[in-house]
């Protein structure tokens, strides 16, 4: 009786459903876990090498300049200024310092190549590219000479250094022609950056400025300045004083050869020196961040600068000075009033704090 109860026992445990032992179940679904966990891990990595977000980390997060207060701003004329047109803003705060005309549209000249720069940086273009100097290149709107020649091959790299620096119109054309889509689609790209950073008062037909058509206010020429500093490579450009390219050229000489004397052609290269056309990026008293200058008849002499002044990131932008000269007048005028004058503490009481 006892052997077939037990066995009866056995029969029915043999039968019934196994119940995990706790530590093994623990066990089991850690392994599960980890297996997802990898499996989600290895997912991030596919997305994060993807090229949309590869695209995103290369470009720039646009963080707005915040909204311009003009509450305290000053708008007498002691500072004796020369531009039509003035806005000094304290770049943390937002604060107008001084402001003059600023929601005045105006034609822009060469301040146009900071967006040209821009569009181009955003299109992640290879930078080592050659391009080559071509008739499509050529100023014929305003007929302004370059000292590109035509067939010139340079990087898309060097080709933004000079139309940052010298202001190269070439240089500029250049970078628009060779954007996907050509210049049509250059141009477009100008006017979406434009609004994407706030820009309500802009307009772009052209990269290089030359185009009197580009039209903005100081007040958007502001928010201009400020996305461009979030540019490492345009900081590193706008803040030299000068930049030097070497280019091939055909050069005659004169052989003797056999006891004859005659002229060949050999190519050599040619050095050629550009000069920063802000003649304060040269001045070491001066911590440029950003800058760049402009002038076509319809826009005046124009200046536009972040720097740093009296311990405090500031951006100035100087629009249709009275001649060549004035804007860095106007420039170092700025700079003596926010360093030495004692009446800008006590007119803007929360300057000290920033």
């Amino acid at each position: 009786m006892k052997k077939s109860l037990l066995l009866f026992s056995m029969l029915a445990f043999l039968a019934s459903p196994m119940v995990a032992v706790p530590e093994v179940q623990a066990a089991q679904q850690g392994k599960s876990k980890v297996h997802k966990a990898r499996h989600k891990h290895k997912a991030r990595k596919v997305v994060r090498v993807g090229k949309h977000h590869a695209a995103a980390a290369m470009k720039p997060v646009m963080t707005p300049l915040r909204a311009v207060s003009y509450d305290k701003a000053w708008h007498d004329e002691e500072l004796n200024l020369r531009s039509a047109a003035v806005l000094v803003i304290d770049q943390k705060t937002g604060e107008a310092l001084y402001a003059k005309n600023v929601d005045v549209p105006t034609s822009i000249a060469s301040i146009t190549k900071l967006m040209t720069a821009m569009v181009t940086l955003d299109a992640e273009l290879d930078l080592n590219e050659e391009l080559v100097i071509g008739d499509e290149d050529v100023d014929h709107l305003k007929g302004t000479g370059s000292r590109l020649a035509l067939g010139t091959r340079l990087t898309r790299e060097e080709l933004l250094h000079l139309a940052l620096i010298a202001s190269e119109n070439r240089a500029a054309a250049a970078l628009s022609r060779a954007y996907p889509g050509g210049r049509e689609a250059f141009v477009a790209a100008m006017n979406r950056k434009a609004r994407e950073i706030g820009m309500k008062d802009s307009h772009f037909v052209d990269g290089t400025g030359l185009n009197s058509s580009n039209r903005s206010t100081a007040a958007d020429l502001a928010k201009m300045v400020d996305a461009s500093c979030r540019y490492p490579l345009i900081h590193q450009i706008t803040s030299t004083g000068s930049y030097d390219v070497s280019v091939p050229r055909t050069k005659v000489v004169r052989v003797r050869e056999n006891g004859r004397t005659h002229k060949v052609s050999r190519v050599v290269q040619s050095h050629m020196a550009f000069n920063n056309t802000n003649s304060l990026t040269r001045n070491q008293e001066w911590e440029i961040g950003v800058s760049k200058t402009g002038f076509i008849n319809e826009a005046g002499h124009c200046l536009v600068m972040q720097t740093r002044i009296a311990e405090q990131k500031v951006i100035i932008v100087l629009l249709d000075s009275w001649g060549k000269w004035s804007r860095i007048g106007d420039a170092q005028r700025i700079r003596k009033w926010l360093e030495h004058d004692n009446q800008i503490a006590s007119h803007h009481p929360a300057r000290a704090a920033t």
